[in-house]
């Protein structure tokens, strides 16, 4: 393959990849993509659908709070059909969310989180469904969002400005010679050849899988993958985003999809990321904190029992974040390995900007002089991928 401007290599067809191959196409670079499954087949396509306004994290994360809030704005803008811009509710049910409102207030105002008081019978004429023990709740500008639809959105635009996808083909090694990494040895799944692919340079995109396509390079990146088992019911019951007024905690958030209504999630540590057990103690525990928030759920019917891996890059004793914000590791600069970043962390919320960062940083490596314009390009419509 000839490519007259500078070839980027990117591996990992999630939310992120997807939009580093969009803001790279933008910017003028040759652009292949790499996936050793389909489109968003792996964490990507296993998400909630939560459009963060960032308040989950306003107090605990500010750094990934302010990061939601920003592009949150920007997805409504870019990729309005992916988007249902419903709104979100954060509600106190007990004593100890009331507790936790002041921080919760302070950490919205910090943050530039627009947020407003309602009382029981205003919440409750919102949302019927919702417990009636509850005691007050705050508005938020949460949304949900079709998590293939944005993958595919992101992925049509990238394609439509040039980048090339590569579904179905599993990246078995590197190219490396005198410290630098010149391209990616190849196993096309389908047709079941090895072939090779040289590249300026290759962008590590996996998501919780990046620490196990490091070691392909005999380097050591510091991601731990943390899945979480989520539960969708067959009713959509609530009309907003849900949130329970509290510290981030399992089962703390009933996200409306469709004709669904979906409630996540838990947070456990795993040795194999692509072998994650559905625990059953789990999908209860999930059952009776969606009760507890909306006890028509009970009435229900599971209609999908899942899960998702975190890439955490740091985590506590019991599995829940230290911080949902991403890094990009440029590791000429941390083990003098050329031609080789890696992407990691964040959310979904925030893929956008995590592309425009590693953008930056390969115009920044190679002297190419483009600038981001991902926050004003409005995105294709998901069916274009699929066009020729």
């Amino acid at each position: 393959m000839n490519h007259s401007n500078p070839h980027i290599i990117i591996i990992g067809a999630g939310f992120t990849g997807c939009a580093i191959a969009h803001d790279l196409a933008l910017r003028g670079f040759a652009v292949s993509v790499y996936e050793r499954g389909e489109i968003a087949s792996g964490t990507s396509g296993r998400t909630h659908g939560l459009l963060h306004s960032g308040a989950r994290y306003c107090v605990t994360d500010q750094e990934a709070a302010v990061e939601c809030i920003e592009e949150n704005i920007i997805l409504r803008n870019i990729a309005k059909p992916c988007i249902e811009f419903n709104g979100g509710l954060f509600a106190a049910f007990n004593d100890s969310d009331l507790e936790y409102a002041p921080l919760f207030i302070n950490g919205a105002q910090e943050c530039g989180i627009p947020i407003e008081e309602l009382n029981r019978e205003h919440v409750l004429a919102l949302e019927p469904n919702l417990n009636p023990e509850v005691k007050l709740a705050y508005t938020v500008p949460d949304g949900s969002f079709d998590p293939l639809r944005l993958a595919f959105a992101f992925a049509a635009t990238a394609k439509f400005n040039g980048a090339a996808f590569f579904p179905y083909h599993e990246v078995e090694g590197f190219l490396i010679s005198n410290g630098r990494i010149s391209g990616i040895k190849v196993w096309d799944r389908r047709s079941n050849q090895k072939m090779e692919s040289h590249a300026d340079l290759v962008i590590n995109a996996t998501g919780a899988w990046a620490g196990n396509l490091a070691r392909l390079a005999e380097i050591d990146v510091q991601v731990i993958p943390t899945p979480g088992i989520m539960v969708a019911y067959n009713q959509r019951l609530v009309n907003r985003v849900i949130n329970r007024l509290n510290e981030p905690d399992d089962g703390d958030i009933l996200i409306p999809q469709r004709r669904m209504v979906v409630i996540g999630t838990t947070s456990f540590d795993v040795e194999d990321v692509d072998y994650i057990p559905v625990v059953e103690d789990q999908i209860q525990q999930m059952q009776q904190s969606a009760v507890s928030m909306v006890p028509s759920v009970q009435n229900t019917t599971q209609r999908g029992i899942y899960m998702s891996a975190r890439p955490l890059i740091g985590i506590t004793v019991l599995g829940r974040s230290l911080s949902r914000t991403f890094k990009c590791f440029d590791h000429q600069v941390m083990e003098g390995l050329e031609g080789f970043i890696t992407i990691t962390g964040g959310k979904a919320t925030t893929c956008r900007v995590m592309a425009e960062k590693t953008v930056d940083l390969v115009c920044q490596k190679l002297g190419y002089q483009q600038t981001c314009s991902t926050a004003e390009v409005i995105l294709q419509s998901y069916r274009k991928y699929f066009e020729a």
